[in-house]
Formats: C-alpha cells, structure tokens, sequence
C-alpha cells in the first residue's frame, strides 16, 4: 500500500445532488419538490422553526424564568491560589498574567485556604471569610469600583 493506492470506503463519498438539469439527470420535471403544495414554488420561505402549521417546539415548551441585565459577573479567586503566586501585592493585572482571571474580569476573593504571611489583596469584592483571614495575617484588603 502506498499514498497513490489509497481510497475512501466504498459508500463514503457521494456527488452533490443537481436538480433542475433535465430528465436525464433522474431528478427532472419537478426537481425533487415533488407535485405542488407550499414547498414546491418557486420564492417559497417559511419562518425559522415552521412546522406545518403545528405549533412550534418553541412555542410549546414552557418558559421559566428571566435573565437580568444588571447582573455583574465575577472571576472567583480563593486565597490558597493566591498563596501559590508568591506576591506581596496583588492585583488583577497580577491575576491576569497567572491567568487566574481576564483582562477585564471583576474579581472576587473567597475565603478557601490559609495565608502564611501578609499580602495587600487588589481586588472588586471580598467574601466575610477572605477579608477576615487576610487581616487577621496583617494584610491589606483594597476594594476596586
């Protein structure tokens, strides 16, 4: 066996269907739209999600809830990935190079973990647990708006 010997399996490829070329072609006549009804006119568009008249999926499903608009998402960072950073001083362009958070991620410190020596913390929002544990190390906490 070698490159110029290698097929697909037989059945793996097909040629494209070309309808409207004649009634040699086995798809002439009515190019496979069969006779009238909608679908068989020339111009003929239904709406996304048309089903003959039948009420659309999406309409019978049941709808629950909203979405709020106002909602601010937050990057969670617990204070154990903090520690392994290494920093005295942290802030979210230092999260962003760890790759702990994006460029314009907020940021929120959750209290998971145990700090060794004082940091200052940078950061948008803080759990009670996070701000407890960094103070009581002789850190800093720094509210970012």
């Amino acid at each position: 066996m070698n490159l110029s010997t290698l097929r697909p399996p037989k059945g793996a490829t097909a040629n494209r269907k070309r309808v409207g070329r004649g009634m040699g072609s086995g798809m002439g006549k009515t190019s496979t739209r069969g006779h009238k009804g909608q679908r068989s006119r020339s111009g003929s568009r239904m709406i996304r999600g048309f089903e003959g008249g039948q009420m659309p999926l999406h309409r019978r499903l049941p709808k629950r809830g909203f979405t709020n608009i106002f909602r601010k998402e937050f990057a969670v960072v617990n204070l154990d990935r903090l520690v392994e950073l290494g920093e005295k001083t942290i802030t979210p362009a230092v999260l962003h190079k760890a790759r702990l958070a994006g460029k314009n991620d907020r940021i929120k410190i959750l209290g998971d973990g145990q700090l060794k020596g004082a940091i200052t913390v940078h950061a948008h929002k803080f759990s009670k647990s996070a701000q407890e544990k960094i103070t009581k190390a002789g850190g800093k906490v720094e509210v970012l708006q």
